[in-house]
């Protein structure tokens, strides 16, 4: 039976009672009890549990409180986590910055060391090749010469051609191997 109509049937009871002189009615204690009764098996469940948490108040609300307390401490603790990770990459990456500007330039200096030395050997190997070629020319226009210059003796003139043929080939082979360790130096 409804909660509602137990009660509405109650009101009626009253209503019907035995009116006194004063203005009071006249009801009997065991209906009423029995009204009562079925007012209070006609409540839901919900109602004692409400009941029951009525009394446990305090307990829930301070479980409540520590749980909240517990969430507030994490997130605390999460966000100071992420900022200290976010300094730390903030960090390396600077460092990287200037680790990488440092390197780089490392490397245009010895670029520009290894280019320097590079052309002053050039400039040393074309002047070397210049003074071979100036003897290779020499000794050229001193074979050509020969048959129309007086004749020398001839064990002179061997010796001669020798010498000059001689130092024409020990500056070509200067030459040679000037040119192949600068190619193995710009390598």
């Amino acid at each position: 039976m409804s909660v509602y109509r137990v009660l509405d049937k109650l009101e009626s009871y009253v209503h019907e009672g035995t009116w006194l002189p004063a203005g009071y009615r006249v009801l009997s204690e065991e209906r009423l009890l029995e009204y009562v009764e079925k007012i209070r098996a006609s409540l839901p469940e919900e109602v004692g549990r409400a009941k029951i948490i009525a009394k446990d108040q305090d307990r829930v609300m301070r479980a409540a409180q520590e749980k909240a307390q517990a969430i507030v401490d994490e997130a605390a603790s999460k966000h100071e986590e992420l900022v200290d990770q976010n300094e730390i990459v903030q960090r390396a990456r600077t460092t990287a910055e200037v680790v990488l500007r440092e390197a780089e330039e490392r490397a245009r200096k010895v670029r520009e060391g290894a280019d320097a030395y590079a052309a002053g050997v050039l400039v040393d190997m074309e002047g070397r090749l210049a003074g071979a070629l100036g003897a290779v020319r020499k000794g050229r226009e001193t074979l050509a010469r020969s048959p129309q210059a007086a004749a020398p003796k001839p064990s002179e003139k061997l010796a001669d051609a020798a010498a000059k043929s001689k130092r024409a080939a020990f500056d070509l082979q200067n030459a040679q191997e000037e040119t192949a360790s600068l190619e193995s130096v710009t390598t």
